[in-house]
């Protein structure tokens, strides 16, 4: 316990697949305030959330953790008697959200100034509204007139809460914000908390890193104007030496935006954990006039006590039922077929048919053309911005493709990257000051392309104008939505020079309102986030699209490791995974049909290859992964994920287990990158099936070692496992668990 912060030590057994939904139903969400005690109190799901208002009027943490009993005694809120003279009570209390004012020396949420030179903004608590299972609550500054208002909404079915805020100006003069957080997340003191987080760079994204948390701070985010690799807007926190994927404190959360962001994380001079996330405040500058106001992004976040697999579980659950578009009416994702490999630039119309052809004979479901089709698209160095079809390589337009794919069972989709411009196209030509620039100064490209100023209405109206005229004039169900490369000279000239610094805030909601506009619009239109690979993957693209990219890196052995990183955080049901070419482009590596579309079918599977180079014999081992394929996913983009054996450091194995929600099936994959001296492959002991139910289990590909049993007890499985002859290099096996009763 720490200044009246009890830390949450649970004793429930881990939520398996087949208790997930009784449990969620029976934590009935509840928003309460006891005014007695001036003491909020959030239940939901399994979790507790507590905070309070202290004599001197500031909302201090209470408590955040395993769901308490009703009657339990939380708070008062009372002030830190602060450490020695150097670390005052506004520095050494938990805050729920600080401005930078009166005795604060920690990070503030919120850092401003205003027309008359007052940079001091101290923030008391002064309302609040509940309604169903938001709570808002008001802190009014002690002075100005300045309202910030704490937004926090529940999901029952995971205990992860969401908080934001929205900063207003009531004030006669204009109040400028230097630094904005969504919120802080406070956790109690202690020396012996770890800090997980994702980091990469193109070809390499969503590698795991653990670190102690020690005093001071450690910072994550990304300067580049979206989301970047290097960082994802995603954390998790243990506390002590014990924890794995099933057994520990964990707390994690998600930042939902698409911009500049970062995620800080303080321990403080009484070791008490702090972790504080929002938009990046380099380069960052948000005036206000009055009456004007700032709504930041949203930060999730939750807590369980069964491990850093189970906190991944909520996520996905969080994700799939809540975060994304569709949420409960989210569709399995079709098995999909890309041209880019195939033709890269040389997309035409007879072409694009002989491969939709050959794609609907191996059960393929979407077809999409790549880039390529547009302008004068020859290679990247002309045509970006001119999204009209290039008549040369389709002269009667896509609408005869169209059919053909639709006549062959197959919907249709197409690439687009309507943010960006070649400097050689029609639209850069007749708009040169439509591109992020400085004026006077040089105009960096990469990929021989600029950034559209979508901060500017005329240039949002543009692109949104463009592609509601391709939707409408096509039949088209999918969009790839790309994304290729990062911000320089972040320059938005056209406005005042006060003003000029909003270009972070408002690129990224203009770049939301047109997504939000053609999904009204076009509401049968899928979209796929994709930012030369997985550059812009998080919770605020993903509420607008269907499913992500993670990866150009399409090497089955590589992708082993990137898939597993990716799901610390994000949805196997959204993560798209594809079949190409063997040696693989990347790093020029060999590897079997099997391999290949078994490493893809841990997600979303697609097929980039060129097929019409496959032999019939390896036509026929596509059908069946694709037959295969139909018969799990449903288990494999919405069921329980588990990671058996982790790929991560150059293991040689990697196995996951996805779990039907209702217990029902399983799939088991299992791979080997490189064999060692003769050892045999781990024996593999699943997870979350019904201990008392039995199932029988079908290979998809591989084999048992003599003596499996064809059927056992869920108990059996999960406790003695099953063993699987895989030997040699880039060696897989595929296995499916099917409950036959009780």
């Amino acid at each position: 316990m720490a200044l009246g912060f009890v830390f949450g030590v649970a004793t429930s057994l881990p939520i398996s697949a087949a208790t997930t939904t009784r449990a969620a139903a029976s934590a009935t969400p509840s928003i309460t305030y006891d005014a007695t005690r001036k003491l909020f109190r959030i239940d939901t799901g399994e979790v507790t959330y507590a905070f309070g208002v202290d004599s001197d009027g500031m909302l201090q943490t209470l408590y955040w953790g395993a769901r308490l009993a009703a009657r339990d005694p939380l708070g008062p809120a009372r002030v830190s008697p602060g450490h020695a003279s150097f670390d005052s009570p506004g520095s050494t209390s938990p805050q729920e959200y600080a401005g930078w004012g009166g005795r604060i020396t920690i990070e503030p949420d919120l850092k401003a100034h205003f027309a008359d030179g007052n940079r001091d903004l101290v923030l008391h608590y002064a309302s609040h509204r509940i309604h169903d299972d938001t709570l808002e609550v008001e802190l009014r500054d002690i002075r100005l007139d300045v309202s910030v208002w704490l937004r926090y909404t529940t999901d029952p079915a995971t205990g992860i809460i969401g908080r934001s805020a929205r900063i207003e100006n009531h004030t006669t003069q204009a109040m400028t914000v230097d630094a904005a957080s969504a919120a802080s997340w406070n956790l109690p003191a202690g020396d012996d908390y770890s800090l997980r987080y994702l980091t990469g760079a193109w070809a390499r994204e969503w590698n795991l890193q653990t670190r102690a948390i020690t005093p001071g701070a450690t910072e994550i985010g990304s300067r580049r104007g979206t989301t970047g690799d290097q960082n994802n807007p995603w954390f998790a926190i243990e506390r002590g030496n014990q924890w794995n994927e099933e057994h520990g404190d964990v707390w994690f959360g998600a930042l939902a935006w698409s911009g500049s962001w970062r995620i800080r994380i303080d321990q403080d001079v009484l070791h008490q954990v702090r972790v504080t996330g929002g938009y990046n405040p380099f380069d960052f500058s948000y005036r206000l006039a009055p009456g004007q106001s700032l709504q930041t992004p949203v930060f999730y976040a939750g807590y369980t006590p069964h491990g850093i697999g189970e906190a991944s579980r909520m996520m996905h659950r969080f994700e799939i039922n809540t975060v994304l578009p569709q949420r409960a009416e989210t569709k399995l994702r079709p098995v999909l077929y890309n041209s880019w490999e195939a033709t890269e630039f040389k997309v035409d119309e007879a072409g694009q048919e002989k491969l939709a052809e050959a794609a609907a004979k191996l059960g393929v479901e979407r077809f999409v053309i790549d880039d390529g089709w547009f302008g004068a698209r020859n290679s990247d160095h002309a045509g970006l911005g001119d999204w009209t079809v290039n008549r040369n390589k389709f002269p009667h337009g896509l609408s005869p493709l169209i059919g053909k794919v639709h006549a062959l069972g197959m919907s249709f989709g197409l690439w687009v990257e309507p943010e960006m411009v070649n400097p050689d196209s029609d639209l850069y030509r007749a708009h040169p000051d439509w591109a992020l620039h400085f004026n006077d100064r040089p105009r960096s490209e990469g990929r021989n392309q600029l950034v559209l100023n979508l901060a500017r209405k005329d240039v949002a109206d543009y692109v949104y104008d463009v592609l509601d005229r391709l939707l409408s004039e096509n039949d088209i169900q999918f969009l790839k939505w790309d994304y290729n490369r990062n911000w320089t000279e972040p320059g938005w000239p056209e406005v005042a020079p006060e003003e000029q610094q909003k270009v972070y805030v408002a690129f990224t909601n203009n770049l939301y309102d047109i997504m939000r506009r053609l999904r009204a619009r076009h509401p049968g239109v899928e979209i796929e986030s994709c930012s030369g690979g997985g550059a812009r993957v998080d919770l605020g693209i993903m509420g607008l699209t269907d499913e992500v990219w993670p990866s150009d890196n399409t090497d089955p052995s590589d992708r082993l490791t990137i898939q597993d990183g990716f799901t610390y955080a994000y949805a196997p049901g959204v993560m798209m995974a594809w079949v190409t070419g063997s040696p693989n482009w990347v790093n020029d590596r060999r590897s079997s049909l099997d391999f290949r579309f078994l490493s893809s079918m841990q997600g979303g599977l697609g097929i980039g290859a060129n097929i019409l180079e496959w032999t019939p014999e390896e036509n026929a081992v596509a059908q069946r992964y694709v037959a295969e394929y139909k018969r799990i996913r449903s288990t494999v983009q919405r069921g329980l994920l588990y990671r058996l054996l982790s790929p991560r450091d150059q293991s040689p194995q990697s196995a996951t287990e996805s779990v039907a929600a209702d217990g029902s099936q399983a799939v088991l994959f299992a791979f080997q990158r490189q064999g060692h001296e003769a050892e045999p492959y781990p024996t593999l002991r699943l997870r979350g099936l019904d201990p008392k139910a039995r199932y029988r289990y079908r290979l998809i590909h591989g084999e048992a070692v003599e003596g499996t049993p064809a059927e056992a007890s869920g108990a059996f499985w999960m406790n003695q496992g099953i063993d699987l002859k895989i030997r040699g290099d880039l060696q897989a096996a595929g296995v499916v668990f099917e409950r036959t009763g009780t």
